[in-house]
């Protein structure tokens, strides 16, 4: 479902090799990973994913964490992306609801993206986002609902080079995380996650 323009393009070659590298890439077996209508507007070529964290055991259909992938490419270089290529993400998860006061809460969620991109080896310039909490409290026929908190991190980046799946890897580790699973242990590779 990715958007793609004329072929025989060499811009479009190269996206098509981008596309095909993220098709093979497997990510942890909790992320479900679906590709999506992409947006057509915005570059000559784009592609796009959504993703649940789901637990591997027990309520299978209990979600953990959402977010979506979208990657542009534009040969033409737009001045504010510093590049070819442009990454633009959002990853929500529910949080205790004594997080809502935390007053670090926002630096803490863009340390996950940070820290993410850094562990997965994706280097990356131009980078922007927003790290919001949305409290969410209910009244009158609801009031018997308990408060929630959830985290919202939108952030969009440059990558330097054409290796597209570290990326990809390290927006699948930040849905992890802020999913409240545990990191991986140093030198251990999760089994392959499944695509829808």
């Amino acid at each position: 479902m990715s958007n793609r323009n004329i072929s025989g393009d060499p811009s479009s070659a190269e996206f098509d090799a981008v596309v095909q590298a993220l098709s093979a890439v497997r990510l942890r077996p909790e992320v479900r990973l679906t590709e999506v209508p992409a947006p057509s507007r915005i570059a000559p070529y784009a592609i796009a994913m959504t993703a649940e964290v789901v637990p591997t055991h027990g309520d299978l259909d209990e979600e953990l964490a959402s977010g979506r992938f979208v990657l542009l490419h534009d040969p033409d270089r737009p001045e504010p992306w510093e590049g070819t290529w442009r990454i633009v993400t959002f990853a929500r998860a529910e949080l205790e609801p004594e997080t809502a006061t935390d007053p670090m809460l926002g630096a803490v969620g863009w340390s996950w993206l940070t820290d993410s991109l850094s562990t997965a080896g994706a280097e990356y310039v131009a980078d922007a986002g927003t790290v919001t909490r949305v409290v969410s409290e209910s009244f009158a026929g609801l009031g018997d609902r308990p408060s929630s908190v959830e985290i919202e991190v939108r952030a969009s980046w440059t990558p330097v080079d054409d290796d597209i799946t570290s990326h990809l890897h390290a927006w699948g580790a930040l849905l992890c995380t802020v999913a409240g699973l545990e990191p991986l242990p140093d030198g251990v590779v999760a089994l392959p996650g499944q695509r829808r």
